[in-house]
Formats: C-alpha cells, sequence, structure tokens
C-alpha cells in the first residue's frame, strides 16, 4: 500500500467526497483524521468503515471557518495519530441563489467555510509540515470556478480563490518540500448539489463528452494519487475530474 505509515486529515469527511476519500485514502494504508462540523454520527461511521479496512482512524470535530478550532483539530490529529503527512481541503458549502436574490451576508458566509477553511487549515499545518520538511496538500476545489453559470457566483469565487492560493502556495512552500495540488470536479451527485433540478442534473450529463456525472470514486482517486509517491514531482497543478465538461459547458438556465 503506497501510503503506509502516513497520516492524513481530510476535512468535510463525513459524507460525500470527503468519505469517499477518506476511505480511499485508508484503502492505500494511510491513518485517516475524519473531520466534521456537525456529522458526527456520519463521522463516527466512516471511522468505523476504515477500522473494519483494519485501517487506523479518528474522528476531530472543527468548524473550518474558525482558526481556533482548526488550530485544535490538526493538533489533536497530530498527537493521538503520530504525526500529519497529507492534508484534504475539502469541506465547503453551497448557497446557490442568483445574485439579485442574495442576502447581503451570504458571499461572505460561503467565502468563510469554502475558502477562510482552506487558508486556515493550509496555515495551521505549515509549522509541522515545513519542519519535518515533507507534507501533500490536496484542496478539492471545483470547474465551476473557471466557468459561468446562472446561481453559482458565490460558490465559484470561493473555488477561483481556492485555485489562486494553491498556485501561490505551491510557489511558497515548495523548497520546505511540500506539495500543493487541487482537484476540480465536475457535478458530482452529492448532498450539495442535491437542489438542483432533476431535469438540470440530466441537461448537465447530456452535455458532458462522456456522457455521465463523475462518481464520488473517481474523484477520490484523483485526491489519493496527487497525495502519493507517483504525483512527487506536481505541484500548483489544478486536476480537473470532470469527463470532459470543462470544454464544453457554457451559460445554461
Amino acid at each position: 500500500m503506497k501510503l503506509q505509515g502516513r497520516v492524513a486529515l481530510v476535512t468535510g469527511a463525513s459524507r460525500g467526497i470527503g468519505r469517499g476519500i477518506a476511505l480511499a485514502l485508508a484503502q492505500e494504508g494511510a491513518a485517516v483524521a475524519v473531520g466534521y462540523r456537525s456529522g458526527r454520527e456520519e463521522a463516527e461511521a466512516v471511522a468505523a468503515e476504515v477500522r473494519r479496512m483494519n485501517g487506523t482512524a479518528l474522528i476531530v470535530q472543527a468548524d473550518v471557518a474558525h482558526y481556533d478550532q482548526v488550530s485544535a483539530m490538526v493538533s489533536r490529529t497530530v498527537d493521538q495519530l503520530g504525526g500529519l503527512h497529507i492534508l484534504v481541503n475539502n469541506a465547503g458549502i453551497a448557497k446557490d441563489t442568483l445574485i439579485y436574490r442574495m442576502a447581503p451576508g451570504d458571499w461572505l458566509e460561503v467565502m468563510e467555510a469554502n475558502f477562510g477553511g482552506v487558508v486556515y487549515c493550509t496555515k495551521a499545518v505549515l509549522d509541522h509540515f515545513m519542519g519535518q520538511r515533507d507534507g501533500v496538500i490536496v484542496n478539492i476545489s471545483s470547474i465551476q470556478a473557471n466557468h459561468g453559470s446562472l446561481g453559482t457566483s458565490m460558490y465559484a469565487a470561493s473555488k477561483g480563490a481556492i485555485n489562486s492560493f494553491t498556485r501561490s502556495c505551491a510557489v511558497e512552500l515548495g523548497r520546505f518540500g511540500v506539495r500543493v495540488n487541487a482537484v476540480l470536479p465536475g457535478f458530482v451527485p452529492t448532498d450539495l448539489v442535491a437542489g438542483l433540478p432533476a431535469a438540470k442534473v440530466q441537461e448537465i450529463g447530456r452535455r458532458i463528452p462522456l456522457r455521465r456525472l463523475p462518481t464520488v470514486d473517481e474523484v477520490a482517486r484523483v485526491a489519493v494519487f496527487l497525495a502519493g509517491p507517483e504525483a512527487d514531482y506536481m505541484t500548483g497543478c489544478l486536476v480537473p475530474v470532470d469527463g470532459g465538461a470543462g470544454i464544453v459547458l457554457g451559460i445554461s438556465g
């Protein structure tokens, strides 16, 4: 197993893409800290599944929009799992609506959770990563960052910020042996996009070159690849996992 002896922290790991990534990392031998904000039972279920694989898991609670909670989460991971080598910044929210209809504070709530969480988690691990001159950060972004679509302005802007931050981190941290990359999933059928009308989801699927939506497992495998030794010479990369959607999807209603 290529991640044997490595410790990973995955935020937003109680469900959806984060859950898939946590399980995929465990399958490759990593000990996994399952980060969650409010879904304790779901996080416990993920940890139990890791243990059924004969893996090591710990659940760690934090609202990633608050640095003190993030710092405590990282410290607990290091103390109880004996180290930290991989950070997957996956936690995020969406408050999709037309700009005209959004409440004045909606954009800040989305930015604090999505972009602020990436900034805070990254900052919290740097003393450890830089000190050991070894660390991998995988940010979960979205192809929405690169394309305009109705009702997703706040979410897309937060993911665009993550993309720029990923590149800047790669420049700053490469000399310390720390790699930083991002995965840009397409429209994965998770709770985050569950509010979309079925007709809209079908329309999106028809317009993707591979003619289907990506699965959680397909996104997770790319995140694990970036976290592993095969990607040792990759940093500052924004890797789409979208079936080609990013090259054809434009503005749609």
